[in-house]
């Protein structure tokens, strides 16, 4: 399993992509396991309105080992659309092979082709990981003016 390709998610992924899903949010995450339909419809959802969102998945032989998710929304500064790369996730047996960074690269390429304004995402403090790869891919860790703040609803 060292060869693998990119591509955007097709209904034909679903399945395995769920599982996917499921080793980020219950695995990597430690999240409780949502509901199969929920993320069903999250899938579908992106699927057939990709003016909302796409994702972008990498396969081995047949099997998808990574995804990347980018959900869209406007910068009204920069009067354009912007995309956030909410998820970029790596099946922990597939981990070295540089998936994680072509994932990214194909998300970026595709902000760059069609001229959204960005790409932003969030990592947490003690993924040293992640960060290496954001930071090896030419992402800045922005000491902003602006600060973070959310509303969970869980």
């Amino acid at each position: 399993m060292n060869s693998f390709t990119i591509r955007r998610a097709i209904r034909e992924d679903v399945d395995q992509l769920m599982n996917l899903l499921y080793q980020y949010i219950v695995d990597f995450y430690k999240r409780p396991r949502p509901d199969e339909k929920d993320v069903q419809e999250l899938i579908h959802h992106l699927l057939k309105h990709p003016e909302a969102g796409v994702q972008f998945i990498a396969e081995s032989e047949g099997r998808l080992i990574g995804f990347s998710t980018l959900y869209f929304t406007f910068r009204t500064t920069r009067v354009k659309k912007t995309a956030i790369l909410n998820d970029l996730f790596v099946s922990p047996d597939a981990r070295g092979m540089k998936v994680g960074e072509q994932l990214f690269k194909e998300s970026l390429a595709f902000t760059k082709e069609n001229g959204y304004a960005g790409m932003s995402w969030q990592t947490a403090h003690d993924n040293y990981v992640g960060q290496s790869l954001y930071e090896k891919m030419g992402g800045t860790q922005t000491n902003s003016e602006w600060l973070h703040y959310e509303i969970n609803h869980f």
